[in-house]
């Protein structure tokens, strides 16, 4: 019986349940493009190109490990095992084959050798930097891998040969005999194109170009002696799989490498892809995260307007009888009638903003291509599931106090709105506040971006959380303050006031998604620069080079730093390349550069220790004084840290440097980084000397993707790159500052539309229509002042943590221009959101409108 009282109420009140709905709508299609992404982190499938013929694929462990022994109180011990990945491709000994190739059921064992090997831009028309797919090059003795076969051509012969995929054939307009400069891993060279190949039945390759070279060729490239990048491994004909992985796996026990098979390939060929599963799970928890926790405050505020807006109907309820329970029951079966119907609408519309989304991220760069997204049902059940319930306890907590009423005093109350709030809403209140100071705190001593920006939105949400409970307070207080402003506007401005005043539950409600959408945006949009703006000021002080070389392809040679090092006028050229390493389990951004001239080019600013240390011992390092004193160490402790392929190393601290922001968290020795990374290639090379411009130009022009640079344009670059991060954030969270910004529309539309009556009557006491509206907009834009002074201190309290914890220093970067579009964006939405609905409620005529409720 009472859920078809329930259908009959939303069915006769369609226009109440509207906001509800549509705030319902908007946060089941986040949670399930959300959830879409998460489950494509957890189960995305990463399809193979290369090794589509090799049913085993034989590879190094891509993982450090980290095992920690916890002893109990009762003598017995708890083992916890953890693992990360590493940043590079790690590689394995050679004489791993061996020991397969005498297995049963084996027929061959293919090594395989993956380096870089990108055509230049110049060899490649319409190319441009950063497009087309990845270039890697390989033996021809791996072919059968695909497996690859010539279709014009021969195979190459010689050091000079090559043999490029019939793609970059047709995209190039290359054919048998043309000329190719490859940039790999050492100088560029340039190779004949000795035939075309392509793959044997399996179609096109889609997001790799492949380059064969011969085997001692390929071998150089690589410069990874004795070692391969993993094994192929091709069974006798009729030989079951399975078991032929559970022999290999038993007979490399107690090695590092592990067997592959099925979709478990593609991981091993597409290292990105598989690292992007990590960060789209990160991503997709904190973006479904922070969507839940901004759903749920938003719903909440919704429906605590609904039900106001109805109190007058519910006290009669209770008049006539109606107990609590009954009460409490109705509006749970209308809040699931109405999460039903949304939670379906919104899943619907959630799949494909999954889809758009995630090809954002492809575009972006973030999420690779070969990471295919799932389309399962789950994310879907899981929103309207989450709807269903968000809705239910929405109703039941903003239904709580007017369930409880008696009767007389819900009568009382549906004419007068109440003066003070409940005390448990004070109280929560001001615990949800002190939990936003505590958040903020623990902000301000995490050092890792990983770590702090999922702490940086949650502490926003809170503190929204509590203006939400502490409105009306605030809104007494707010109105106290602007009183002397508003009376100087006149009568209507009085009247606003004592609207402000008597009503402080109802405008809390609007100031809620008012004060979220401007602490949110303003906490998105400066979280990047803040970062950004400390790294570029510490990169320019710290950088002392008079030119900078930088490259439009995969990175600066050796070769041509050497050539500048040769140019008369040169007192130093620094190398530098970077990478992420591991101290534990905890990834720290590294730079390598070599020592000659190093003072000349590069200053750190050095508090403890000597660069001149680190500069006489190639097995020493450099620390920031955030990651020094995150790791308790200082010049001479030990530091035990894995490069970039996952390999052990031991380094002495020589010093410690402030500059940590600009140029990475550790300073290791050139050759020791670039020998266990798959581009070894120098991202810059600081040059210091006298040399000229057209001198040093005229020094690489051997190299032609290498180009000088004044120190400005290396630091646009650099801003150019941390832009795109920005992007991806922006992109990340625009989502959810769109349902805000739907909530902040929806909100005041229904608060304007419950005062028809109220209108009416203003206009019969001889108030005109103008009167009105100007008393709706100084409303509004008291809301939007107090809103916009709540939103700023949450937002500048949570940013300056970040930049306390991240950089060192309590200085976040707040670009005015930016700032002001905020706030007067969201106060233009407030002003249309009232506008319109005011304008509609005014047209009705007075009479007509007192008497219809």
């Amino acid at each position: 019986m009472m859920l078809r009282y329930a259908l009959r109420t939303v069915r006769d009140r369609k226009g109440g349940f509207l906001g509800a709905l549509l705030a319902l709508m908007c946060a089941a299609a986040l949670v399930t493009a959300c959830g879409t992404l998460l489950e494509t982190g957890l189960r995305g499938r990463i399809a193979t190109e290369r090794y589509a013929a090799t049913p085993l694929i034989v590879s190094a462990d891509q993982n450090v490990h980290r095992t920690t022994v916890k002893h109990k109180g009762n003598g017995k011990t708890k083992a916890k095992h953890k693992a990360k990945p590493v940043a590079e491709r790690a590689w394995l000994p050679a004489t791993v084959g061996d020991r397969i190739r005498a297995l049963q059921g084996v027929r061959a064992v293919v090594p395989e050798l993956t380096f870089l090997a990108e055509p230049l831009p110049g060899g490649l028309p319409g190319r441009t930097e950063g497009g087309g797919t990845p270039g890697y090059g390989h033996s021809w003795d791996s072919a059968p891998l695909t497996p690859f076969a010539l279709t014009t051509g021969r195979a190459p012969a010689s050091a000079d040969d090559v043999v490029i995929d019939r793609g970059l054939a047709e995209r190039a307009g290359l054919t048998t005999g043309d000329r190719l400069t490859v940039q790999s891993t050492q100088a560029p060279r340039t190779y004949r194109v000795s035939g075309i190949a392509a793959p044997d039945g399996h179609g096109e390759l889609r997001q790799q170009t492949s380059l064969f070279f011969s085997t001692a060729e390929a071998e150089r490239l690589a410069a990874r002696p004795g070692q391969v990048s993993a094994l192929g491994v091709l069974p006798v004909a009729g030989t079951d799989t399975d078991r032929l992985k559970q022999r290999v796996a038993q007979v490399l026990k107690g090695t590092t490498a592990q067997v592959s098979t099925g979709d478990d390939r593609g991981p091993v060929e597409f290292l990105d892809a598989a690292g992007a599963r990590v960060k789209l799970v990160s991503m997709g928890g904190a973006m479904g995260g922070t969507s839940l926790l901004v759903a749920v405050l938003v719903v909440v505020g919704t429906f605590a307007l609904s039900i106001q807006q109805r109190h007058r109907e519910l006290a009669l309820l209770r008049t006539i009888a109606a107990t609590s329970r009954q009460v409490r029951r109705l509006l749970g079966r209308e809040a699931l009638v109405v999460g039903a119907v949304a939670g379906v609408l919104g899943a619907l519309a959630g799949l494909p903003l999954a889809g758009w989304l995630h090809s954002r991220f492809v575009d972006s760069g973030v999420v690779p291509a070969t990471l295919e997204r799932t389309a399962g049902i789950l994310p879907a059940c899981a929103a309207l599931v989450v709807t269903l319930l968000g809705a239910w306890a929405a109703a039941r907590i903003s239904g709580r106090r007017i369930a409880r009423l008696r009767p007389a005093e819900a009568m009382a109350e549906s004419a007068v709105e109440r003066r003070r709030p409940a005390r448990g809403r004070i109280a929560a209140g001001l615990v949800l506040l002190l939990g936003g100071g505590v958040l903020v705190a623990v902000l301000g001593i995490l050092h890792t971006e990983a770590a702090s920006t999922p702490v940086t939105f949650l502490a926003v949400v809170v503190l929204a959380t509590a203006v939400s409970l502490l409105g009306p307070l605030l809104v007494r207080v707010g109105a106290f303050l602007s009183a002397g402003a508003l009376r100087a506007t006149g009568h209507v401005g009085r009247l606003a006031t004592a609207n402000i005043r008597g009503n402080s539950t109802r405008m809390a409600s609007v100031v809620t998604p008012l004060t979220l959408l401007i602490g949110m945006t303003c906490t998105v949009l400066f979280v990047q620069p803040t970062l950004a703006d400390a790294a570029l000021a510490q990169a320019r002080e710290g950088t002392r080079a008079t030119w900078v070389l930088g490259a439009q392809g995969p990175g600066v040679p050796s070769e041509a730093a050497e050539a500048v090092r040769r140019t008369p006028g040169v007192t130093a050229a620094t190398e530098v390349v970077r990478t992420t390493v591991r101290v534990g389990l905890a990834a720290y951004p590294a730079q390598g550069v070599t020592t000659a001239g190093l003072a000349r080019t590069w200053d750190p600013d050095v508090t403890r220790g000597s660069m001149a240390a680190f500069t006489a011992d190639s097995r020493s390092a450099a620390i920031s004084e955030l990651a020094a004193g995150q790791l308790h160490l200082r010049p001479g402790s030990a530091l035990k840290l894995n490069l970039g392929d996952g390999t052990p190393a031991t380094l002495t601290i020589a010093a410690v440097y402030r500059r940590g922001p600009g140029f990475g968290d550790l300073t290791l020795p050139h050759d020791l980084v670039a020998r266990h990374m798959d581009n070894p290639l120098a991202a810059t090379v600081l040059v210091a000397g006298d040399a000229s411009r057209g001198e040093l130009a005229a020094a690489v022009a051997e190299f032609p993707a290498v180009a000088v640079l004044a120190p400005a344009a290396a630091d646009r670059l650099q801003a150019d790159h941390r832009q795109q991060n920005a992007e991806v954030n922006l992109l990340a969270m625009g989502l959810v500052l769109a349902f805000t910004a739907i909530a902040v529309v929806n909100t005041l539309a229904m608060s304007v539309s419950e005062r028809l009556r109220e209108f009416a009557l203003l206009r019969l006491a001889g108030a005109t229509r103008r009167q009105v509206l100007r008393m709706l907009r100084i409303e509004t834009l008291s809301v939007v002042v107090l809103a916009a002074a709540l939103g700023t201190g949450i937002s500048l309290a949570v940013l300056t943590a970040f930049s306390f914890g991240m950089t060192g220093g309590a200085a976040p970067t707040v670009v005015p221009l930016v700032y002001a579009t905020v706030v007067g964006a969201a106060a233009l939405l407030a002003l249309i959101a009232t506008a319109l609905p005011g304008r509609l409620a005014l047209k009705a005529r007075p009479v007509e409108a007192v008497t219809s409720r």
